[in-house]
């Protein structure tokens, strides 16, 4: 029943959306936290991160100011800031989320290399022996250097036959194992991230996104003559964003939604394990993908864009979009946790967002054209949530339970808060009250998991009453059974008839 109601449901919204405009002018209308509900409704929400500072090149006291910021990493306490537009990486510690402090301008180097300066470098990241690696976008290579700023070696454009020889190696993302193996991304190369192994050796292509095509531009080109065909679009995969690898090693790769072919189902995140397969899990009842309406609003349309993606410790990942100027979080079941930012000129909104990373739950996010590193720390219902999840993740499944009723409290319409106390009783072999949760919030999967058990519980329980009833449904109608055969053997016993015909 659920399954029809909500695939009524379904069909009806997306009347809406083709039909109607006013539905897709949600996309403006958004207050700065939301989140969606199981019904795809906007939900408002208290906020989940507030502003704590921003920074420009003056505030960090720089010679000059940021030029088109395009990439960050962070490690333990320290911050690494592509200045790509001044062609320069900023060593930045953190002291607190209000306070950083400039520890060296990366602008160039030794050791044996002929061009010794950075051109263009985009994205950056250091080993745990403090080795960097910097996509020098506009000198074609992938850097690596020790931490002592001497050129250890260059990675460059793979040799490999598919490539156009013309093509220009210009790597824009990066990202490094524990091992010292080097996965990027380059434009004009889509057949996956590019993968060298620790001693600069091209080992091939991983994690190619899947190829998407409209059915009908698949039937009109088998007709299509070879002139009509070679005007067409192409069927090919298409190129990361960006990537994050995160604690365990596995790397997540955004993609752009392309708008034409995309449902709400569509993932624009993909988890990536070493064969290159996403892994990703996506339970939640929308993709991961940002926002769920398209329309136009505030001069901005189409699908969001995941620019780049920062995953937490607890699993949680946050995707920023560069379409909106937005932050979307999700659990590691592919639940949205939070959205909220937007296209604007105050403090927590965005005019170019280009890169995100994290230090514990404080997120630092790049503006290309601001030149600015925007801090945002967990307000205390943020804080709430990230509380409730985490103590779930450590077992404490009764903390969890009452961190999220606390959330709930802040928040009625926070479907999370609901699952989240499910699972907590659920794990505290509650199943009856899990039950009434998960039905709340329309939770199938959760639902039928404590079903599962509260019927087993229930069976054991009254095993004996059960055994009971069964042999006595045996037993009874055996007994009633031979007590008629024991009747008619003896109306019809000989002796009996003998007798009564004597009398007669």
């Amino acid at each position: 029943m659920k399954k029809i109601v909500k695939g009524a449901a379904a069909v009806f919204a997306g009347m809406m959306v083709l039909t109607a405009t006013p539905l897709t002018a949600y996309a403006g209308e958004y207050g700065y936290t939301y989140n969606y509900d199981y019904w795809g409704d906007v939900q408002e929400s208290p906020d989940f991160y507030n502003v704590c500072k921003v920074f420009t090149g003056a505030d960090l006291g720089l010679d000059k100011n940021l030029s088109n910021p395009d990439g960050i990493f962070t490690k333990d306490n320290k911050i690494y800031l592509c200045d790509s537009g001044n062609n320069r990486i900023i060593e930045l510690q953190r002291d607190s989320a209000e306070k950083l402090e400039v520890v060296r301008i990366i602008d160039s180097f030794e050791g044996d290399c002929d061009v010794k300066t950075l051109a263009n470098p985009t994205d950056v990241a250091v080993s745990d022996e403090g080795d960097f690696y910097i996509a020098d976008q506009g000198n074609a290579r992938v850097l690596k250097l020790d931490k002592d700023l001497q050129y250890v070696q260059s990675f460059v454009k793979p040799e490999d036959n598919t490539l156009d020889p013309k093509l220009v190696f210009q790597p824009t993302k990066l990202s490094v194992d524990s091992a010292g193996r080097v996965y990027c991304i380059a434009t004009g190369i889509n057949k996956g991230l590019i993968k060298y192994e620790a001693d600069g050796t091209f080992s091939g292509f991983v994690g190619a996104t899947p190829v998407t095509f409209d059915w009908t531009d698949y039937i009109w080109k088998k007709f299509a003559s070879q002139e009509q065909r070679a005007k067409m679009e192409s069927f090919v995969p298409t190129e990361y964003e960006n990537i994050f690898m995160d604690y365990e090693g596995f790397i997540y790769a955004t993609i752009a939604t392309n708008e034409d072919k995309a449902s709400k189902k569509d993932n624009a995140v993909r988890k990536l394990n070493l064969m290159g397969s996403d892994i990703l899990v996506h339970n939640g009842e929308w993709g991961v993908l940002g926002d769920l309406y398209w329309g136009s609003g505030g001069g901005y349309e189409g699908p969001s864009i995941f620019t780049d993606v920062t995953v937490m410790d607890n699993d949680i990942y946050v995707c920023l979009d560069r379409n909106r100027g937005r932050c979307f979080g999700y659990d590691d079941q592919g639940n949205i946790v939070f959205c909220y930012g937007g296209n604007g000129n105050m403090n927590g909104y965005f005019r170019k967002p280009t890169a995100i990373d994290h230090i514990g739950h404080d997120l630092y996010v790049v503006d290309a054209l601001d030149n600015s590193i925007t801090v945002f720390v967990p307000t205390e219902f943020g804080q709430l949530v990230y509380n409730a999840i985490e103590e779930f993740d450590q077992g404490k499944y009764t903390e969890s339970g009452e961190s999220w009723e606390n959330v709930m409290k802040q928040n009625g319409n926070y479907d999370l808060a609901y699952i989240g106390i499910g699972r907590s009783l659920l794990r505290q072999k509650r199943y009856k009250e899990a039950m009434k949760y998960f039905e709340l919030k329309y939770d199938d999967d959760n639902y039928s998991k404590a079903y599962k058990q509260y019927r087993k519980e229930w069976v054991e329980d009254h095993i004996v009453w059960i055994v009971l009833v069964i042999v006595l449904l045996f037993i009874v109608p055996l007994g009633i059974g031979k007590t008629r055969r024991i009747k008619h053997e003896i109306d019809t016993a000989d002796i009996f008839m003998n007798t009564q015909d004597g009398e007669k």
